[in-house]
């Protein structure tokens, strides 16, 4: 049987699914594509180069390669593979085979999301919250109950009332660490009152912790309350500590989701790839302590990066901004404390000078935050000489509507 010309060239319909998916908010505007050209981009959550482990990885990757018969090359289990999830179990403080590992978190999510949502269910999350999750949330048409997240995290006692008002989500997704923007934490008695509702109400906790381990000031909350729980889905990524392009994360899953999950996975990409699980399983076994050293001398830099943009913003714009010191994390979220101020203009104008960063509008948000009023500055891989001239491009740009 052959196929016409037309039949060829005929375009192949969309499915629905593609089809009603939403251009990614922030993304193709003009004001990102047509740069300055010597731009200072504060804009992603990105790791500085120099404090990730690449001359570790290097050598770890040679002793992989040289196993014989290289099994790191081969096929492997759904899961994951050991000794990478014996480690990742043993700083969880969960048994092995409740760890599965994923291609980054945002992977973890989307699995998360597909195992738990069914089409149209409601889903509470942060308000404002970190945009990719509603992009991975579009795929089952979920609807969604904002839920304000300040300070000292997700709104807990929010959340309650509008449980006890009825709302009935099978869901909630927070950023319980340095969230994303807002850099709120949410203290250990707010993360067990969570897991109380959770069991109470009968919804599946997705806690998304990518910048937990970049903690460089005051004293870390446990997690105890996330991972003893059988209604939370606590999410890591060694994206923040070793590096973005190895795409490589985990899940701790309770178990009663754990075969779902799996099942899941096995009909998507089967396992993350064996080599890198291998590569970075040698790692962090070969030398026990290079994780945490890896981890101090980054959170060293993070942590006098932040207070030097705090300082610059102070210096070169007094007053413009409300702008509190974070105790860990990529970024900033200073308030912009005159409402007379153009927020989009600034952007732009910022952009005009050479400095580029997301608008707090770009995290969606619903009533009962000011995120529109907010910039959000990532200094993770910024030098201090460059944030002192991003601030002074900055107070530039704010001039131009103050003048």
């Amino acid at each position: 049987m052959s196929l016409s010309p037309a039949a060829i060239s005929t375009p192949a319909r969309r499915p629905a699914l593609i089809a009603g998916l939403s251009a990614p908010k922030g993304f193709g505007d003009a004001t990102l594509r047509d740069k300055h050209p010597d731009a200072i981009e504060l804009l992603g959550g990105i790791p500085d180069p120099g404090v990730l482990p690449a001359d570790e990885l290097a050598a770890a990757t040679a002793r992989v390669l040289a196993r014989p018969g290289v099994p790191a090359l081969q096929y492997s289990r759904t899961e994951g593979i050991s000794p990478l999830r014996e480690w990742i179990a043993d700083r969880e403080g969960v048994p092995e085979d409740r760890v599965v590992v994923t291609n980054g978190g945002f992977h973890g999510l989307a699995l998360a999301i597909q195992a738990v949502v069914e089409r149209g269910d409601l889903v509470a999350v942060d308000n404002p919250i970190f945009p990719l999750f509603l992009r991975g949330l579009e795929l089952s048409s979920g609807r969604i109950l904002p839920i304000t997240v300040g300070r000292n995290g997700l709104d807990v006692d929010e959340l309650a009332d509008k449980l006890r008002g009825g709302a009935r989500p099978v869901a909630l997704y927070t950023v319980p660490d340095f969230h994303n923007p807002t850099q709120g934490t949410l203290p250990a008695d707010a993360r067990r009152e969570l897991v109380r509702l959770a069991e109470h109400y009968g919804f599946i906790i997705l806690a998304d912790n990518p910048y937990r381990e970049l903690r460089f000031s005051g004293q870390p909350e446990s997690v105890e309350a996330f991972n003893t729980s059988d209604h939370v889905i606590h999410i890591n990524t060694f994206t923040k500590t070793l590096g973005p392009g190895l795409r490589l994360g985990w899940a701790v899953v309770p178990e009663h989701l754990r075969s779902d999950i799996v099942a899941l996975r096995s009909r998507q990409d089967s396992h993350s790839s064996t080599f890198v699980q291998a590569v970075v399983g040698e790692l962090l076994t070969s030398e026990p302590g290079l994780f945490d050293a890896t981890l101090d001398r980054a959170r060293v830099l993070y942590r006098a990066r932040a207070g030097a943009l705090v300082s610059a913003l102070e210096r070169e714009a007094p007053g413009a901004f409300d702008a509190v010191l974070p105790e860990g994390g990529l970024f900033l979220w200073p308030r912009l404390r005159d409402d007379a101020i153009d927020a989009v203009r600034l952007a732009a104008d910022a952009s005009a000078e050479g400095i580029e960063y997301q608008r707090g509008s770009f995290f969606p948000s619903g009533p009962g935050t000011d995120a529109h009023r907010h910039l959000r500055l990532a200094f993770g891989h910024v030098g201090e000489t460059q944030l002192d001239e991003a601030a002074a491009r900055l107070a530039r740009a704010l001039r131009k509507q103050t003048a």
